[in-house]
């Protein structure tokens, strides 16, 4: 019914909800984007498994996703209905044409060169929209001992657990959900755990996270400023600040306390993104140094980092 009804309207956006009989939103996203592709909203439940399939939708090529609760959803609706309409209206203006390869979990992990063995830099990153595929592509340029890498994506609790283990998959430094006080190390990737801040910290030469429930800001928690804000003050000149895919306006505040302090900004360009929002609003700010395309983000970044160590 749905292929016939694509057919006959050919609509700008569908939701499709990851569970449905016989034949599941998965395969039917897939088949999708191999004919005829187009933007799709995923609607999943709140739940260890509905992460995992919405993951995979998302590396499929689904733009976003909304998370329902898994009871009572008449009395949920009311509030869900605002995420709806501005997920649905966000994916219509979508690039399409930007959505990379899917990768599975079993592609081989590459061969970046390893040079950076006790250097005292820090990464810090921020996506939302379309950061799934991104923050995969990113990672995956990146050697076994890179300098630690600090992540906020936009997600609900469980779904960052579960991007972090896929991630570790794919990736060769060790991604993890960061947890309070953990050490930061070399070869390390720690992404914020979903509805929960994350920020940087320093106690002489050791870099700590710190994870914490203070109250969301510019409506999110994890935020992208929380954590750019906290690097700026910690690592100064010695941090780089990438700012990836997604709506809205989220860190391009924090990045530009990040260029002001001395560290190295970078912003996603226009033409890699599958939604051109943060990445632009910090350009605006002044807050970028360079804007790349995704494909050369990494690579930029070891660059930086080698001839300013040699």
């Amino acid at each position: 019914i749905a292929r016939k009804r694509i057919k006959l309207d050919n609509p700008d956006v569908i939701t499709l909800d990851v569970e449905m009989p016989r034949l599941d939103g998965l395969t039917f996203l897939e088949r999708l984007m191999r004919l005829r592709p187009m933007p799709v909203v995923m609607v999943s439940a709140l739940t260890q498994k509905g992460a995992d399939v919405t993951l995979r939708a998302l590396d499929a090529g689904a733009v976003d996703f909304i998370a329902k609760p898994t009871l009572d959803i008449e009395h949920h609706w009311e509030a869900l209905k605002p995420e709806v309409i501005a997920k649905v209206k966000m994916a219509a203006r979508a690039s399409i044409n930007s959505v990379n390869r899917p990768r599975s979990e079993t592609d081989a992990k590459p061969r970046p060169r390893a040079v950076f063995k006790g250097t005292r830099n820090v990464i810090a990153v921020g996506a939302s929209t379309g950061g799934v595929m991104a923050l995969s592509d990113f990672l995956t340029g990146m050697p076994a001992d890179a300098p630690p890498v600090l992540i906020v994506q936009h997600m609900p609790p469980k779904f960052t657990g579960q991007l972090a283990e896929r991630l570790n998959v794919q990736c060769n430094p060790t991604v993890m959900e960061a947890t309070d006080g953990a050490q930061v190390l070399s070869g390390h990737v720690y992404l914020a755990p979903g509805d929960r801040h994350m920020t940087l910290e320093r106690s002489g030469a050791i870099y700590c996270v710190k994870i914490h429930d203070d109250p969301m800001v510019g409506g999110h928690r994890p935020a992208v400023d929380v954590l750019f804000n906290s690097v700026a003050e910690a690592a100064g000149a010695n941090a780089v600040g990438v700012l990836l895919t997604g709506m809205g306006k989220d860190g391009a505040k924090g990045l530009l306390a990040m260029r002001q302090a001395g560290a190295f900004t970078i912003g996603q360009d226009e033409a890699s993104c599958l939604i051109y929002g943060m990445p632009k609003a910090a350009l605006k700010l002044g807050a970028v140094e360079q804007q790349l395309p995704l494909s050369k983000i990494s690579e930029t970044i070891l660059d930086r980092l080698q001839r300013a160590a040699a």
